[in-house]
């Protein structure tokens, strides 16, 4: 279809703040949310909107908004484009164009409007119908998007965005199953496609299917090994789902691309800590705490990992310093109680 050049790109901003062992704040559901959704990965270009055969289009003022709009100039591109639309009232082409230009400065009226005159000349274009999606979904119309999106996939329906973006729209007006047939579809047109994949685990999370969504967002893991925040989200994942050895193999790549992430080394620690690996637990937990003093919870699993591995001193300095940054937390007061109590001398009569 040609319509688009897709990016994924997730941009997570994490705080796990857990409360006890189990590391179970933030829940999927709010991992998730820090995806990007389809119309987010979406990126119209404006040389394949101009790359169109229609007489508009070849047009000088065609040369002079891309000359424009490649120097900078976005208001001399935008009034080209205009100017170009208005000598050609009665080219889809024309309208499309403008609509580009003013979605790409966030004029999502005047774009809408000028895609609407566009579908008017020609109902059944199928490149206006989905940038009215993108247009609608950014003024957080999803209803308006909906019936747009649907004559997407009618008109195209080998094409997998499509989908993806459909499922996004049914998603945001509360059809669950609906979003999740639509995601399922997609990756199977496209299973290379990372971003079909993050919304299919959206999709699947919404109807409750915790580890169908997670096993989706594995395979956009696999298909992206260099993402970290991806490889992080799956790790995470599976810690908010108390399967935390299964953190263990999507963490390391996450730790080995951002090394200085204190919650990926944390985070991996805490698994490599449930998996029993405690050595390996113990060499990112510190490097956790080293890198950021105040996160609690490094601490307190610190503190467990030492106490597994007989190191009872170090164990009730990591308790200690936990509870002065995580004060109600109970799991570190009875640790240090125990350790306290452990460290009394024995009374004679017990001797």
């Amino acid at each position: 279809m040609g319509l688009w050049r897709v990016s994924f790109l997730i941009v997570l901003t994490l705080a796990i703040a857990s409360r006890n062992a189990h590391a179970q704040d933030p829940t999927i559901d709010r991992l998730l949310s820090k995806l990007p959704p389809p119309e987010k990965l979406v990126k119209p270009s404006v040389q394949e909107a101009v790359q169109k055969q229609d007489a508009a289009l070849k047009d000088p003022l065609v040369h002079t908004m891309v000359s424009e709009l490649n120097r900078g100039n976005v208001s001399g591109g935008m009034n080209a484009a205009r100017a170009l639309a208005k000598k050609y009232p009665k080219s889809a082409a024309a309208q499309e164009v403008e609509a580009l230009i003013a979605y790409l400065i966030h004029q999502y009226a005047e774009s809408g409007a000028a895609l609407r005159r566009a579908l008017a000349i020609q109902p059944n274009r199928s490149s206006a119908h989905a940038r009215l999606v993108l247009v609608e979904l950014e003024q957080r119309h999803p209803a308006a998007a909906l019936p747009h999106a649907r004559k997407v996939t009618e008109l195209e329906p080998n094409y997998a965005n499509g989908w993806s973006l459909l499922s996004g729209c049914e998603e945001q007006v509360g059809h669950k199953e609906q979003s999740a047939v639509a995601a399922r579809h997609a990756v199977k047109l496209a299973p290379s496609m990372v971003g079909a994949w993050a919304q299919l685990a959206r999709a699947e999370n919404k109807l409750g299917h915790k580890d169908a969504a997670v096993e989706a967002l594995t395979k956009a893991a696999e298909i992206a090994p260099d993402n970290a925040a991806l490889q992080a989200t799956v790790g995470f994942s599976y810690i908010n789902m108390n399967r935390s050895p299964d953190a263990v193999k999507p963490l390391p790549h996450a730790a080995r691309l951002t090394p200085n992430d204190y919650l990926v080394q944390s985070q991996l620690g805490y698994a490599l800590l449930m998996a029993g690996q405690t050595h390996a637990a113990i060499d990112h937990l510190r490097k956790g705490a080293s890198l950021k003093l105040s996160y609690g919870p490094v601490w307190e699993h610190l503190g467990l990992a030492y106490e597994k591995v007989g190191r009872q001193g170090e164990a009730r300095d990591a308790f200690q310093h936990a509870a002065r940054l995580m004060p109600t937390n109970n799991v570190v007061r009875r640790h240090l109680a125990q350790g306290q109590t452990a460290a009394l001398p024995t009374p004679l009569s017990r001797r």
